[in-house]
């Protein structure tokens, strides 16, 4: 592997636990803190190829970032008393043989800072993709089908409002803000998982990177259940990515993916997940019924093994713990499935005048699909040419397109 391909694969492993450190010594400037270890990475490009790679790349890195900080705070040092203070505290924590103690910690509060409430959804995935993904603006922009100037724009953005807003750099209570790091994660892996617009079903870029997080939040929050439930739901999930895809990257609906395609590593990393939610005794929250549910599937051999009544049942839990109409259409199927199209229709149609699901792709795709189990096939064949037009996948329309065309 070449010296610039080595700093690239080190940037990957070492990005996070980098940024996260300097922004603690650096008192939460989350941006002075990407600066200094973007400095890092420009000197490593440089002096690597020359000198070799050193037998401790992460520690090279971070020694050289906090000489850029101390360099930083003592060009200012004449104009603000309080950087002083932070070039003394710097000059401290050089001295300190070890950081590892501070790593599990400093990624913790990073990955609260990126996900504060006080950002929009957009910047909150952009900035943890950012600084937690070691991912470039490019490659962000890239994953969500924007403008890299788009995606700059909120990342500077989001800076600014963490400064302006001084965001304490301070663990804060989990209950209060981990709702939000968890949602960023899964909206991070669903759009790996059902890409919302382009040309390809799945990105699985995308699902690796939150599949990744979610572990090191499992790691560094042992005692949550609803991380653990989180993780075992991408599992899951993620272990069917390679069989939702045909050969020509065609959809294949779950009752008809080939089940040996299904990843059992994952399978087992996900069920594992689950018994550590059962060990904690908590009442279940949404993500871990989720992953309850997505277990029935995992544990299913075949399509007419899956147990429907139990997933249905789990269903009407989730929809008393969270009452939104998406919740209701997919309880809509597992009763359908269970008891019959007709009793999922009937579910169905009470959502059909929901404003939220007006443009909700899934819900006429939903209808035709129990209007075809149902004889009335006119009717489906609307529904699915209903739902082609409003979704923005290409790969979704074309199924859709299909599935109309055959009725």
């Amino acid at each position: 592997m070449d010296a610039h391909r080595t700093v690239e694969a080190v940037w990957r492993i070492e990005s996070t636990r980098l940024i996260a450190g300097l922004t603690r010594m650096v008192r939460g400037d989350v941006g002075l803190a990407e600066e200094l270890a973007q400095d890092a990475l420009v000197a490593a490009l440089e002096q690597w190829p020359a000198s070799g790679v050193p037998d401790n790349p992460g520690a090279w890195l971070m020694a050289i970032a906090k000489r850029r900080a101390i360099d930083h705070f003592r060009r200012r040092e004449r104009l603000d008393r309080k950087h002083r203070e932070m070039a003394r505290d710097l000059r401290i924590a050089e001295e300190l043989p070890d950081l590892d103690d501070h790593v599990g910690d400093d990624i913790l509060r990073l990955m609260f800072i990126a996900c504060h409430p006080v950002l929009s959804t957009e910047a909150r995935v952009a900035l943890t993709l950012r600084l937690l993904g070691g991912l470039t603006t490019e490659e962000i922009a890239r994953a969500y089908l924007v403008a890299e100037s788009t995606v700059a724009q909120r990342i500077v953005r989001a800076k600014k409002t963490l400064a302006a807003k001084r965001v304490s750099f301070e663990l804060p209570s989990l209950p209060e803000r981990l709702p939000s790091v968890l949602e960023v994660i899964y909206l991070i892996f669903n759009e790996g998982y059902a890409a919302t617009a382009g040309d390809d079903l799945v990105r699985p870029a995308l699902c690796r990177e939150a599949l990744r997080l979610g572990r090191i939040l499992s790691e560094l929050a042992p005692g949550e259940a609803e991380v653990h439930g989180l993780v075992a739901l991408m599992d899951f999930q993620a272990s069917r990515a390679a069989a939702r895809v045909g050969p020509d990257g065609e959809m294949v609906l779950l009752l008809e993916q080939d089940r040996a395609r299904w990843d059992h590593v994952l399978i087992g990393h996900g069920l594992a997940e689950l018994r550590k939610v059962e060990e904690l005794g908590r009442k279940p929250g949404p993500y871990a019924l989720q992953a309850a549910i997505a277990a029935c599937h995992a544990r299913a051999h075949t399509a007419e093994a899956t147990d429907w009544p139990r997933i249905a049942a789990l269903y009407r839990v989730l929809a008393e713990l969270t009452p939104t109409p998406v919740v209701e259409l997919n309880r809509a199927v597992a009763v359908a499935m269970a008891f019959g199209p007709a009793v999922g229709l009937e579910l169905v149609d009470s959502l059909v005048d929901e404003p939220a699901m007006r443009d909700y792709h899934l819900l006429p795709s939903v209808r035709g699909d129990l209007l075809v189990k149902l004889g009335r096939l006119d009717e489906a064949r609307a529904e699915f040419e209903r739902a082609a037009a409003l979704t923005r996948n290409t790969r979704e329309r074309t199924f859709l397109l299909g599935r109309a065309a055959a009725c």
